[in-house]
């Protein structure tokens, strides 16, 4: 694949469903689970576009879908100027060095056999790149660039705090020097006191080395610092996808508002969930509200909310909401 001059990365509508089997034997399908349903965004060089909400709304699915990790059942996604969503296993191995991830917990994500070294240097010897030399330089290189000293080479990951091990886990997610790193809940299990350390490095690496992120997390302040643009799920839509100084500063969609309220700092203290700021609890994907899905819990829900869908459309430049109230006659409701 050469560069292509447009988004590195573009998402058309993707849609993830899962059936439910039911019957005597599970051999029919009962209901279907839409996870993801006809969600669109882009991200291009250099930038971070993060995926926020409440577990279950879909965020990880379309993360997976995106590294073809997933299967999809509707829509496209295009990578540097290619439509990769109908590869093959066989087909996607050139892209997959170019797509790499970071997973949530540093403590299952490696192996516990490997020494750090062996560990940082898998995807080279998997893809076959360079010799035993030139893979011990590479290594080293890395480990620098993480912020890990050159005698951690020959531990093994438990002998290293969760911190460390997830500066382990970029380190080996950069080996195959991709394009776009997805990062999937990469600093929801660590101390409060460590996920700014570990955003940090990660946005320095983002100047270094050009890459872009797709960020996901169910806490609006953890990726406040760290986007350029944010996408907030619910229930397998997008409801709010703005530049993230825009959305912070003036949230237009009910659901955004909540999380934004119950978001905690990066300090240590209190943190107040989004569920008690909401009526009620977040229906199943599998059997989701009539018209907005959010309307059961919207504390400012009127006529047609239960009746039509609203489509995501511009407010203005940099800001898209799916919400009846934010796109009626009054632009800056809701909320007043």
């Amino acid at each position: 694949m050469s560069e292509h001059p447009g988004p590195l990365l573009q998402v058309e509508d993707l849609k993830v469903h899962f059936p439910v089997r039911g019957g005597l034997l599970g051999g029919r399908t009962a209901a279907t689970v839409r996870a993801v349903d006809g969600v669109s965004f882009s991200i291009n060089r250099g930038e971070t576009f993060s995926i926020v909400g409440e577990s279950g709304c879909g965020k990880s699915t379309t993360a997976m879908a995106v590294l073809r990790m997933q299967e999809v059942d509707g829509g496209r996604i295009v990578f540097d100027g290619d439509d990769i969503t109908g590869l093959k296993r066989g087909q996607l191995r050139s892209v997959r060095r170019r797509m790499q991830t970071v997973f949530q917990d540093p403590y299952s994500s490696l192996n516990p056999r490997m020494k750090v070294r062996d560990i940082i240097a898998e995807p080279l010897a998997v893809h076959g790149i360079g010799n035993g030399r030139t893979r011990r330089a590479k290594v080293a290189d890395l480990m620098a660039l993480c912020g890990l000293l050159p005698d951690m080479a020959d531990r093994y990951p438990h002998e290293f705090s969760g911190g460390q091990r997830q500066r382990i886990s970029i380190a080996r997610a950069l080996a195959l020097e991709p394009e776009l790193v997805v990062c999937d809940e990469a600093v929801s299990a660590l101390d409060v006191s460590i996920r700014a350390q570990i955003l940090n490095l990660l946005l320095d690496l983002q100047t270094r080395l050009g890459l872009a992120y797709l960020f996901i997390s169910h806490d609006l302040s953890v990726v406040r610092h760290i986007s350029d643009w944010i996408g907030v799920m619910y229930l397998g839509k997008l409801v709010e996808v703005g530049a993230a100084q825009a959305l912070f500063a003036a949230p237009r969609h009910p659901y955004t508002r909540a999380l934004l309220a119950a978001a905690p700092t990066l300090e240590v203290g209190g943190v107040q969930s989004a569920r008690g700021l909401l009526e009620g609890e977040q229906p199943s994907a599998r059997n989701p509200p009539s018209g907005c899905r959010f309307h059961p819990r919207c504390p400012v829900r009127f006529e047609p909310c239960p009746r039509d869908e609203p489509p995501l459309e511009m407010l203005y430049p940099g800001l898209r909401v799916a919400c009846h109230l934010a796109s009626a006659t009054n632009p800056t409701s809701p909320g007043g």
